[in-house]
């Protein structure tokens, strides 16, 4: 995770979620505002940026889209393998999509551990008539895996600005935490060294993993 001059951070947040579910579609509604009720297949993987000010602090996200099908799912880490936050996105109205979530929770936590900030979104809410994912069940199994559950329509631009501002704020959490123990570290390390003069005192700088240096 980058931490530039004057506080400046800059995060990489990838959408998983099988094709159809509405990934491209909730994407382009934020950074856009932009709808199409035709279905737009990605190929592989593509990203747009957005930057926020979240209680002062400059946040650029860098937003990965990746393809939902069965054919590119290989190629999944090659894209989500630096990434600071995912939102797993299923459709209310197909109950396999949800299912498969569950799938990519397992393997984000198996390639990048317990630190990756996550949100579990069921999205087409304006087809609430049509669900087949049961409320509760879903909201349980997200906390369950220690992540916020929401409900989205990108349709009716419904819950979007609220998910991506949530994960912005999980990710400035885990960094600032980060920082905090890497000075007290530094302090710690310091005050230990200077009774037998070691030279080269210096804090390690914070590496960037993430969307840019």
């Amino acid at each position: 995770m980058a931490t530039a001059a004057g506080k400046s951070y800059c995060f990489k947040v990838v959408l998983l979620g099988e094709g159809c579910v509405g990934k491209t579609s909730l994407v382009l509604r934020y950074c856009e505002n932009k709808f199409s009720d035709k279905h737009i297949s990605t190929l592989q993987a593509s990203f747009l940026m957005k930057k926020l000010n979240i209680n002062g602090k400059r946040v650029s996200l860098a937003i990965w889209d990746t393809a939902g099908q069965e054919r590119f799912h290989a190629l999944g880490p090659i894209y989500y393998r630096d990434s600071n936050g995912a939102i797993l996105v299923y459709d209310i109205t197909d109950e396999d999509s949800f299912q498969k979530v569950k799938n990519w929770v397992k393997e984000l936590r198996k390639m990048l551990g317990g630190e990756i900030c996550l949100c579990i979104v069921g999205n087409k809410t304006d087809l609430e008539k049509d669900r087949n994912v049961v409320i509760e069940e879903a909201e349980a199994y997200a906390a369950s895996v220690g992540a916020k559950h929401f409900h989205t329509s990108a349709k009716l631009n419904k819950g979007i600005d609220e998910l991506f501002l949530e994960i912005c704020k999980k990710m400035l959490q885990v960094v600032q935490a980060e920082e905090a123990a890497k000075v007290s570290d530094s302090t710690l390390m310091g005050s230990a060294r200077r009774g037998i003069q070691i030279i080269d005192d210096e804090a390690e700088p914070v590496s960037s993993g993430g969307c840019c240096s």
